[in-house]
């Protein structure tokens, strides 16, 4: 048995289904060690197949990508960006990817640690004051409990959210409401559990240390070293080049579709809700297995699953039947994957505009690079 990385509600927002938000869970799946084995050829045949299928049945909407190393096997796109204007998606077009941004806070902070300007270690009360959380809060946390998911923190998609104008969240400081009076779960450090607001709060960190704008400084020291020119945070009430538009299907809607505008943050942050497209991804992990970003020393700890979650710094981490890191990321209409197999150098992106689709693409295309016996 091998395990699957999809989009999944975070336990604390069972109460608000519509904030299926920016979580991750990981469920038994199997590898089908029994199916013959695959030729690079036969998987990009099977893996063009499988997308296109999917496409005319309208199960999925979005881009796939496969690709060994530097070698792009597959990019392709179905579906529509925009169903109003029957806008078609292409490879170029920007998806949402939920919380896949976790994945760029937490190479910021490994780049920060590198340079000896903060330590996995710091208490996180060196960084944040008590308008954000109490001392006796922040005192107990680390930085490396916030990378790990140990921090007992939860997420600051809460009620308080849910009652606010979306208008108010364009910059970190703007979530300082959605985090007061926060406490712990449990004891930092002693148990796994995913938090939006441990990620936001390496946001609050970032800007300390640097004295720089959070999204300017992933822009200048992410994005721009991988070369992903096609990526960030965008203010949705803005208009952005070819970037798509969440949908959900909705039986009381007449034209059976309700898109995700009101229910999504206006602009995405530290634990997700940037844009992409699979092209940066694939950048992006090359980037990664090029110690472009970070030292190999580095990579091995954000790789290494830190307490039995599936999960080590900041990425999703499988080490069976080979290595898998990556990051999922789901809301309605938004269901986004990243696989770096970093044993035989595979990169599988996908991004959709469906909520769900793209997980179960992810999981078949995984499936498929699992059986490449080249």
């Amino acid at each position: 048995m091998s395990a699957r990385v999809l989009p999944a509600p975070d336990p604390a927002l069972r109460e608000h289904p519509m904030l299926t938000v920016l979580s991750i869970l990981f469920v038994s799946v199997p590898v089908h060690h029994a199916e013959d084995p695959l030729t690079r050829a036969e998987l990009v045949a099977k893996a063009r197949e499988l997308v296109l299928e999917r496409g005319k049945a309208d199960t999925f909407s979005g881009a796939a990508l496969v690709a060994h190393g530097k070698d792009v096997l597959l990019s392709l796109a179905v579906g529509e960006a925009d169903k109003g204007f029957h806008v078609k998606n292409d490879v170029e077009t920007r998806f949402n990817l939920g919380s896949m941004n976790k994945m760029f806070t937490s190479v910021a902070i490994a780049q920060l640690a590198e340079q000896g300007k903060l330590s996995y270690d710091d208490r996180l009360s060196k960084y944040v004051d008590e308008s954000w959380l109490p001392h006796e809060v922040t005192e107990r946390i680390t930085l490396r409990h916030l990378l790990t998911h140990s921090s007992g923190l939860g997420s600051y998609f809460n009620d308080t959210y849910q009652r606010s104008s979306r208008e108010l969240f364009r910059k970190v400081d703007d979530y300082k409401p959605l985090v007061q009076g926060e406490k712990p779960a449990f004891e930092p450090g002693t148990r796994w559990s995913y938090s939006n607001t441990g990620m936001l709060l390496l946001g609050v960190v970032i800007e300390k240390v640097t004295g720089k704008d959070y999204f300017d400084w992933i822009r200048e020291h992410v994005y721009a070293p991988a070369g992903m020119t096609r990526t960030d945070c965008y203010e949705m009430d803005q208009p952005v080049e070819n970037l798509a538009i969440g949908y959900e299907r909705d039986a009381t809607s007449a034209q059976g579709w309700r898109n995700n505008l009101y229910q999504h943050v206006i602009k995405g942050g530290p634990a997700g809700g940037g844009f992409s497209t699979v092209g940066d991804l694939h950048r992006f992990a090359l980037a990664m297995l090029e110690c472009k970003l970070v030292s190999v020393e580095t990579l091995d700890t954000l790789w290494t699953d830190a307490l039995g979650a599936d999960y080590g710094y900041g990425f999703a981490v499988r080490d069976e039947p080979q290595k898998i890191v990556g990051h999922s990321g789901g809301f309605p209409g938004i269901s986004s994957n990243l696989d770096i197999f970093t044993e035989s150098g595979y990169v599988v992106a996908v991004l959709s505009n469906y909520g769900r689709a793209g997980a179960e693409m992810a999981d078949e295309l995984r499936a498929l690079v699992l059986r490449c016996n080249e």
